[in-house]
């Protein structure tokens, strides 16, 4: 089963402050719908909640030690391991080839070294913020490009979408 990440990342590295989208772009919401609609999504609590709901046509998984977390149509993930199993589980039987890692900063930690594709938004921008991407290395991926958007009135800024995967000679788990 693939693992792909999905991101956006301003020029400075930031992806998030104070439990929010440092921005409001809307192709790349457009962008990440296209991306992740039918496909399990694992997530950190802080990212669901800052999203505020379960994201239809897909399900939602979310990662969390908090012992009384529950929300409705949301799987609960105690542990990483559990987490990427239940999203294995649950593309297998979407028949989805992958599943997408959608955050925070420690989930991509995490599971950066397991991914197999980064659905990467690049943000003409250098917000403040508390939540960071890792560092990527150029020569683990194949990059290509896949649109962008111009600052307009519905994109706060411009940005460019790539889509990266990861040379199997360099994969790392």
């Amino acid at each position: 089963m693939k693992v792909a990440l999905v991101v956006a990342v301003a020029r400075n590295g930031v992806i998030g402050g104070d439990g929010a989208l440092p921005w409001r772009i809307s192709d790349d919401l457009k962008w990440f719908k296209k991306n992740t609609f039918g496909k399990p999504l694992l997530m950190g609590r802080k990212t669901f909640q800052s999203i505020g709901k379960a994201l239809p046509g897909r399900d939602n998984i979310v990662l969390t030690r908090e012992p009384l977390f529950a929300a409705p149509q949301v799987f609960v993930a105690r542990s990483m391991r559990g987490g990427l199993a239940l999203a294995a589980s649950c593309a297998a039987a979407r028949e989805a080839d992958e599943f997408c890692i959608i955050g925070g900063g420690d989930i991509y930690r995490q599971t950066i070294a397991r991914a197999d594709r980064i659905y990467f938004t690049r943000v003409d921008a250098e917000p403040e913020g508390d939540a960071y991407f890792p560092a990527l290395e150029a020569r683990e991926w194949r990059t290509t490009k896949a649109g962008g958007c111009e600052k307009s009135d519905k994109n706060e800024h411009a940005c460019e979408f790539f889509i990266l995967d990861r040379d199997g000679a360099q994969r790392s788990n």
